[in-house]
């Protein structure tokens, strides 16, 4: 695979950035979070749906076609075109851990679907044939990726012509409190890196280190997209809500999701623990009905190309 997408320079992370080591990270991470994703999956299924029903639109499946979704979790999003693509087409759920792909095989197995089919595997290299899927699915994988521009041009390869891809990235920190303001706890206490200046430059610039806003801002990702080769390329913005019986239930559904703050916080002792929580817990005050229900708004980019 060339550094070249559509004879373009691909986008690089900031200077010093180690993509094998975050790429062994990245993994050992997804499949320790997993047992997590699973226990709260009908929670972050009902918080997604807007999302994974955009995409499915976005892309239209048509019966005997075959979709690809890449960074699937637990394959909620690909399942949701199974009965489109039938009887003759299939989805593939991937994911690179092995641990997602096992919760993905439940749910299938749940919902009484035969054209499903799962394999484990890094979008950034993706073994399947030149041109041999209809159209692919990525929801809130790319941005997350040490080289988001090389797993594109992969996504791009494996489409046939005429194919169509449909992501979602997360919009900016300021749009999504529910995540930025943990990270800004963990940040004031020392216990993750603040971006430095030059950091912050080019990620208003070009594509910075992987993580939730990686990607975040609209121009940037049309112009990643059709830097890989993809036509046709439409940005929109969805706003979500995530929704909590309460800030506790809010406090164990992140820890159980989020890894990087999991081992962050627990590894702390005990006091720090609960002087943590309790500060979240202020912070979300502005969030919280009367009934201490919790409803933090979410925006999310949302994007469909054709191939």
């Amino acid at each position: 695979m060339s550094d070249d997408a559509a004879g373009e320079p691909r986008e690089r992370a900031h200077e010093g950035f180690d993509a094998d080591a975050y790429r062994a990270d990245s993994f050992e991470g997804w499949e320790a979070a997993a047992a997590g994703w699973r226990r709260h999956e009908r929670m972050m299924r009902e918080f997604a749906a807007p999302v994974s029903h955009w995409l499915i639109e976005a892309v239209a499946p048509q019966p005997g076609e075959r979709l690809l979704e890449l960074a699937a979790g637990l394959g909620e999003t690909a399942m949701l075109a199974a009965e489109l693509v039938a009887p003759h087409g299939g989805v593939l759920v991937s994911d690179q851990a092995e641990a997602m792909l096992a919760g993905a095989r439940e749910r299938a197995q749940e919902l009484g679907l035969d054209n499903v089919e799962f394999v484990q595997l890094n979008a950034e290299s993706i073994d399947l044939p030149l041109a041999s899927v209809d159209a692919a699915v990525c929801r809130w994988g790319y941005m997350l990726m040490a080289d988001p521009a090389a797993a594109l041009a992969e996504t791009r390869r494996v489409l046939r012509p005429g194919g169509r891809l449909a992501l979602a990235v997360w919009d900016e920190a300021a749009r999504n409190p529910w995540l930025a303001l943990p990270a800004r706890e963990l940040i004031e206490r020392g216990l993750a890196p603040a971006p430095d200046a030059q950091q912050q430059q080019e990620q208003r610039a070009a594509v910075g280190p992987p993580g939730p806003f990686a990607l975040a801002g609209r121009e940037r990702l049309r112009t990643l997209l059709e830097q890989a080769g993809f036509l046709d390329v439409e940005v929109q913005a969805l706003e979500l809500l995530r929704r909590h019986a309460s800030f506790a239930e809010l406090w164990q559904t992140t820890l159980d999701l989020s890894r990087p703050l999991h081992d962050a916080v627990l590894s702390r002792p005990p006091e720090e623990v609960a002087a943590i929580e309790a500060s979240l817990a202020e912070r979300f005050v502005a969030y919280a009905a009367a009934d201490g229900s919790l409803a933090i708004p979410a925006r999310t980019l949302v994007a469909r190309a054709g191939a």
